[in-house]
């Protein structure tokens, strides 16, 4: 029993180890690095949403570059094709009258798969896409081939318009936002960008595709007894607000909260690994709804040990903290003295404080905030 708990933690800190290592990389992507962690260890697929240049493809590649395994990594389009993803037919093998796809080098013999522009998907890859999605297997005919991919993420610039690629974005269990990262952050973001293009990030941790399986047939062992009342709960408030939890979602997020608690070293789920909940989102208008109800529901435990970083870390916008600083850089746009290079850092900074406010739920809040916003950009304006 010792040397299986030896064995489970030294895999669990070379995954940490590979996360940490790309948060030195890459600043204020914190979040999106945790779920990839997380999803690796509970093998389920990762949706990331935002503009280009957010680094969604950067964040997937250097992640491949620390797995010992095949990546395949594809921009879709509006007319790829199923060969494109899953390989030719062999045409030694057709001769003969066999249907046989050769897959070296392609989707069906990759560890990581990455599907940039997911939702160009088109209706010729549709459906053999769903199968891989959902049950990890490429089907073709009469092949049929478990496919030994430890994640899948895709990306995307905007959410799905049309009711067929909805079913393809609800194969993601878990949904993240890939911003642009806070002005305030900015210095530290062209630091480590420029550390990675002198290469002075040493020590590149590594971790093999058969150590990720080892950790994720460690999920069973992962006692969820003790918040399975607590995460009932949570379902059903969730449904309540009219977020869509099938029972197939219900079940499959129950081996993300196992990952939570599993990369904390724990045997058994707390209520704060329920964090995980705050990514479930079909719409950007149910972000911070969610996060709402999931950070009400797992406040109370914040006292207890090994809970996982992301469990009270909450990227909701605090409307006291914004009115302060508007109030702040209102006051230093008034100084005649103050240098050019200032005021365009107050511009910048209006805009990423302007962006936030839309998160903020509460009408009243909102209201509060957004008036010496636009009070000030009309001084902005006004002294151009």
């Amino acid at each position: 029993m010792e040397t299986n708990t030896t064995r489970q933690f030294e895999l669990t800190d070379r995954l940490n180890s590979v996360l940490g290592h790309l948060k030195e990389k890459f600043v204020g992507k914190d979040d999106i690095i945790d779920l990839m962690g997380i999803c690796l260890a509970g093998r389920e697929n990762l949706f990331l949403l935002g503009p280009p240049g957010t680094a969604k493809s950067a964040l997937v590649r250097e992640l491949s570059k620390m797995l010992n395994g095949k990546t395949f990594e594809y921009l879709l389009t509006r007319f790829t094709e199923p060969n494109e993803l899953f390989g030719p037919f062999d045409i030694r093998k057709l001769r003969e009258g066999d249907l046989v796809t050769n897959t070296e080098g392609m989707l069906p013999e990759a560890n990581l798969v990455f599907l940039d522009e997911l939702l160009n998907a088109n209706s010729a890859i549709l459906n053999s896409l769903l199968m891989v999605l959902n049950e990890k297997v490429f089907r073709r005919g009469r092949e049929n081939k478990a496919l030994p991919v430890v994640m899948i993420a895709g990306a995307s610039n905007h959410l799905p318009e049309d009711e067929a690629l909805q079913a393809l974005f609800d194969r993601f269990l878990i949904r993240v936002r890939c911003d642009y990262v806070d002005p305030a952050l900015l210095n530290n973001v062209l630091e480590a960008g420029w550390k990675l293009e002198r290469k002075e990030i040493a020590g590149q941790p590594k971790i093999s595709a058969e150590d990720i399986f080892e950790i994720q047939r460690l999920i069973g062992t992962v006692d969820l007894n003790d918040i399975r009342p607590a995460y009932i709960n949570l379902v059903e408030m969730l449904r309540n607000a009219g977020v869509q939890v099938s029972d197939r979602r219900a079940v499959k997020l129950q081996r993300l909260i196992a990952a939570s608690a599993l990369l904390c070293k724990r045997a058994a789920a707390i209520p704060s690994d329920m964090w995980v909940l705050r990514y479930i989102w079909d719409t950007e208008e149910q972000i911070e709804v969610i996060a709402g109800i999931v950070n009400n529901l797992i406040q109370p435990g914040a006292a207890a040990p090994q809970q996982h970083p992301r469990a009270f870390v909450t990227t909701a916008p605090d409307a006291d903290e914004i009115y302060k600083e508007i109030t702040t850089m209102a006051e230093q746009w008034e100084d005649a003295s103050l240098p050019m290079g200032e005021r365009t850092i107050i511009k910048d900074r209006l805009r990423y404080l302007n962006g936030r406010c839309e998160w903020i739920t509460n009408e009243v809040q909102r209201r509060y905030v957004q008036e010496p916003i636009d009070a000030l950009w009309q001084k902005i304006l006004h002294s151009a």
